[in-house]
């Protein structure tokens, strides 16, 4: 039986990973949990799950009547809250789902409490790969993705000899803009761009899978978790999300992870540590797929993943510098405050003004994420 700390319980993730709880009554065991500010989730996960010791909530109203209604469970709040729920909770496995920069620090945390980390937040290895993958070449805490993407390839890598592999192939939907002329993007309200045909997802990455800077993400993560140079990492176009990602064997074989876009699964393989049981399918062609449509990468409609892949050629402070500012650039695009195009050149700029600084300190990384938050 693990204990199940889950932080971002709130969010699409977060209640997946509820399921997969609710479906293993004896292999987990939920002991705590954070959520934003969504109070009636906090006490409807309290009400269900008596096993909970141990709660985050934003702010300080909302965690007094958290207290005052369950007096037998520690409620956190504030600035330090994460930091302390992840120190003061004895739990065995860690769901990070947190959404956005926020997600770094817990995920750095729970590694040096040498616990196992199941990560669903893209920007903590985006701004702090460098760290987590120091304290994992330590011996501190196990790492195991969430990512429908990562997943697959880490379960197409198992089937194979790793000198055998010629490259990473990182499918992707193109998002709900993907069949909008190009000439005609920058018209697109965030309603539009809402819509994705596939997944169902929260608003900060949905906005990020249109502009594909999920892709850009997602190869930098693949560089830090399987580390295969940034040559041997491609995006094939898939519009069904049924390829979740495929390995290309030097002699032209591929090593596919086919299945229905469903998040449960990837959840479920993180927290049985890649133990789960799953099947992959080895073809000569993707044309094996005959249900599957498959397109080339279009640079010119995407140049959110090209930025960056050009940061994560050029060092760790210009993937800081890329999280923070299209965080920043997707909020204020959900707000109607810039368009959609201006995503990419507000990123593109703040990725370029910024000095390189290749391996920074924890320290060093809040302080250049809080620099180009900056608008300016």
């Amino acid at each position: 039986m693990k204990k199940v700390l889950l932080l971002g319980a709130s969010g699409s993730i977060g209640s997946q990973t509820l399921d997969i709880i609710r479906q293993y009554p004896n292999e987990f065991e939920l002991v705590g949990f954070s959520v934003g500010k969504n109070l009636a989730k906090a006490k409807e996960i309290l009400n269900e799950f008596k096993t909970v010791k141990f709660a985050y909530i934003t702010s300080k109203l909302p965690a007094n009547e958290l207290k005052n209604e369950f007096k037998n469970v520690s409620v956190f709040w504030g600035k330090c809250g994460l930091k302390r729920i992840i120190k003061k909770t004895d739990f065995d496995l860690c769901v990070d789902a947190l959404v956005g920069f926020v997600g770094l620090e817990p995920a750095i945390n729970v590694l040096k409490k040498n616990k196992i980390l199941c990560l669903a937040n893209k920007e903590a290895l985006v701004a702090g790969g460098t760290i987590i993958n120091k304290l994992l070449d330590e011996g501190k805490g196990k790492l195991y993705p969430i990512d429908s993407e990562h997943v697959a390839l880490a379960k197409c890598l198992s089937k194979c000899d790793i000198k055998d592999v010629k490259s990473l192939i990182i499918t992707a939907s193109g998002g709900a803009l993907r069949n909008v002329e190009i000439s005609k993007l920058a018209e697109q309200t965030p309603e539009d761009a809402l819509r994705h045909p596939t997944w169902k997802m929260g608003a900060k990455i949905t906005i990020d899978c249109a502009t594909m800077m999920n892709k850009g993400f997602e190869i930098i993560e693949a560089y830090y978790l399987y580390h295969f140079p940034l040559n041997k990492i491609r995006v094939q176009m898939h519009d069904e999300s049924l390829i979740h990602s495929a390995v290309e064997l030097n002699d032209g074989t591929l090593i596919v992870d086919y299945g229905k876009p469903d998040m449960h699964e990837p959840i479920k393989w993180a927290m049985f540590e890649g133990k789960s049981e799953f099947k992959v399918y080895t073809v000569k062609s993707l044309d094996e797929f005959k249900d599957c449509h498959f397109h080339e990468y279009d640079y010119k409609r995407y140049p959110c993943t090209e930025i960056a892949k050009q940061a994560l050629l050029e060092g760790a402070s210009k993937m800081i510098a890329l999280n923070a500012t299209n965080e920043t650039a997707v909020y204020r695009f959900l707000n109607h405050e810039i368009g959609y195009l201006d995503i990419a050149k507000f990123v593109g700029k703040k990725v370029e003004e910024q000095k390189l600084i290749r391996n920074p300190s924890l320290c060093q990384i809040k302080r250049i994420d809080k620099k180009a938050r900056r608008v300016n």
